[in-house]
């Protein structure tokens, strides 16, 4: 009996992982059909960004349909996850991040929380920062673990009770 050629398995090898990563590129490509969003509000230039209300560095986690943690919405760049710089301003929330830069308007958010899970990614408790807004026919919660030296100084959940306390009251002012 003959034995096979030594590069065979390693080619069949080669085979299957191109083949598993075709198929998680097109399920990912699929997924981003799957929420119809419209055109997320671009931030402007960081020289013309308004008065900043609170401002922090951030990990991004990702943002999700509002209620539902593992149905992540990848449409328009929002699943890559990224670092992020929060601005919340009068005019709203600028996420601005290499993957995408965007703005959830101050007349969308619907509210801030904290949490432990989004996006299939789950951190202690109190540790993320969830925004819940309206874009399109959509309700989203968008999650962030705040990084800056807030979190350094007065610990994660302080630091995230102050972006709570002061989103909470941009949702107030916008409801009146």
């Amino acid at each position: 009996m003959t034995e096979a050629p030594t590069w065979v398995p390693v080619a069949l090898l080669g085979l299957v992982l191109v083949l598993a990563y075709l198929g998680m590129w097109r399920g990912w490509k699929g997924r981003a059909t799957r929420h119809d969003l419209p055109p997320l509000v671009e931030v402007p230039p960081v020289a013309e960004l308004p008065e900043a209300r609170l401002t922090g560095g951030a990990r991004y986690f990702g943002t999700t349909v509002a209620g539902d943690w593992l149905d992540r919405v990848v449409a328009r760049g929002l699943g890559a996850r990224s670092q992020a710089r929060l601005n919340l301003s009068a005019e709203g929330l600028d996420v601005v991040r290499l993957a995408g830069s965007f703005r959830i308007p101050a007349a969308a958010v619907r509210g801030a929380r904290h949490d432990q899970g989004i996006a299939g990614k789950v951190v202690p408790p109190h540790g993320l920062l969830v925004v819940t807004w309206e874009h399109g026919d959509l309700t989203l919660d968008t999650g962030f673990r705040l990084t800056d030296e807030a979190v350094a100084d007065r610990g994660t959940t302080e630091a995230h009770n102050a972006w709570v306390r002061a989103i909470s009251k941009l949702t107030k002012e916008n409801a009146q």
